[in-house]
């Protein structure tokens, strides 16, 4: 199974139920107390201190070093999976400072509560979106770029759009793993703009992040080989960095299953729930 909706995390028997019900005031108070930490204390303090709430992350491996271009101005493009809205988050914690994101939907509410500032929206329009992300690239930003274009919550990657291989000489990829305890912070079908809240609530989570040896993406910027082949080879080199199965599926494929639309989400849609069934695929 690829694609499947829903907040509940885990098998909703008698006694799980109760205990979820029981857990939500707590849950809720936990939460706000976690979102206080991680918005007002520096990553090296918060932690240890979301930590021993249940609130982890581990890197795995080591953090890249600085970019053959480093020091002329030029920013590191990161690429990784997508698994829920924060996944930048994290890669600023492992970097241990500040990025610069880019997507295609967001919500007012997970904007306004993000540790790491402004995101970037792309347009979904690929000449636009490419400017957008190279005036980044130019000024020095480190940029994290999601080119699976939705997220996946199974052990798989969904197609990956070539258009970070056409904007930088070499990419970092980024593979990340998420375990919840109780609620997906994730829907197709849902509220999207409660994503990150219902990640806070979880009793534990845990975000893995690890950093990949760069990839040379000069050729595509030349066009002597096809940016797509680039692209298939960093989905690969993730997929058997995390031990996922690579597929052709798209964001369209996804939202077509789960919601019944395209999953383009447009401005009046971002807190309230797109139109038709939720389905396991």
């Amino acid at each position: 199974m690829v694609f499947h909706d829903g907040r509940l995390a885990f098998r909703p028997t008698a006694g799980s139920t109760l205990a979820m019900f029981m857990w939500l005031p707590i849950g809720a108070a936990l939460g706000a107390a976690r979102l206080a930490v991680a918005l007002t204390v520096p990553y090296r303090y918060s932690t240890p201190i979301l930590a021993a709430t249940g609130m982890s992350w581990r890197l795995k491996g080591e953090r890249p070093g600085p970019p053959p271009g480093h020091g002329r101005g030029r920013g590191q493009l990161f690429v990784c999976n997508h698994r829920t809205l924060i996944d930048p988050v994290y890669v600023s914690v492992a970097l241990d400072r500040q990025v610069r994101a880019v997507s295609y939907s967001l919500s007012r509410l997970s904007e306004l509560i993000s540790p790491i500032g402004r995101t970037v929206r792309l347009t979904r329009d690929r000449d636009s979106d490419g400017r957008a992300m190279a005036r980044l690239l130019d000024r020095g930003d480190l940029v994290v770029v999601c080119p699976e274009g939705t997220t996946c919550r199974e052990p798989y990657l969904l197609r990956f759009s070539p258009l970070f291989a056409e904007l930088s000489d070499d990419v970092v990829p980024v593979g990340i793993a998420v375990e919840t305890a109780m609620f997906y912070a994730t829907t197709a079908g849902g509220f999207k703009c409660l994503d990150p809240l219902y990640y806070m609530v979880n009793p534990r989570m845990c975000y893995t992040v690890q950093f990949l040896e760069r990839v040379r993406t000069t050729a595509a910027m030349g066009r002597e080989v096809p940016s797509t082949d680039l692209a298939n080879l960093v989905q690969r080199k993730m997929g058997e960095a995390l031990g996922y199965g690579c597929t052709m599926l798209t964001r369209k494929d996804k939202y077509l299953m789960l919601a019944g639309n395209d999953g383009v989400v447009r401005a009046s849609d971002k807190c309230s729930a797109p139109p038709g069934g939720r389905r396991a695929h």
